[in-house]
């Protein structure tokens, strides 16, 4: 027995680190803009789920602030009429927003700065999403000061810090 532990020694931290590290939430639905033409399906992991305040996020949602769930891009597909904006994102990316050419609902969203992560308007999921938990505020600077988000989440003047998705 002690031959056994002793060769597993070496092991033992990486084991317990990734014992202790948060499950992702895992993703298996549907959901369709308002009216019903585009069709977005999420099979996969959750990489982190948040609240954007940039001026951009804010005139898409018509309120002080987005909320958005970011996915592996391989694991969410759209499916049906989509157009595209792509327009400059203050951090020098290019800022892809994909929605549905009969209402506008936006479907997806892309940054060349993370081409491999697709960014989901958590409302898109309206009636799946009970489990959307967001852990920070990006671009809190502009954050108007009517709309109240939990003061208890942190908080960022930009975007995050890249090791905390």
């Amino acid at each position: 027995m002690a031959d056994k532990a002793s060769r597993l020694a070496p092991y033992l931290p990486a084991i317990y680190a990734r014992l202790m590290e948060p499950q992702r939430q895992k993703l298996d639905l549907i959901a369709t803009c308002d009216c019903g033409a585009v069709r977005l399906t999420l099979d996969g992991p959750v990489l982190a789920m948040l609240q954007c305040s940039c001026e951009n996020c804010q005139k898409v949602s018509g309120g002080g602030h987005s909320s958005v769930v970011l996915v592996p891009a391989d694991t969410a597909t759209l499916s049906g009429d989509t157009k595209s904006y792509t327009r400059p994102a203050a951090s020098g990316a290019d800022f892809t927003r994909h929605f549905c050419a009969a209402c506008g609902t936006t479907a997806l969203a892309q940054s060349s700065r993370a081409p491999d992560v697709a960014i989901i308007p958590a409302g898109l999921l309206a009636g799946q999403n009970a489990w959307f938990a967001p852990n920070q505020l990006i671009f809190a600077g502009s954050l108007p000061d009517w709309d109240q988000i939990d003061s208890a989440l942190p908080r960022y003047t930009a975007y995050r810090p890249e090791k905390q998705l």
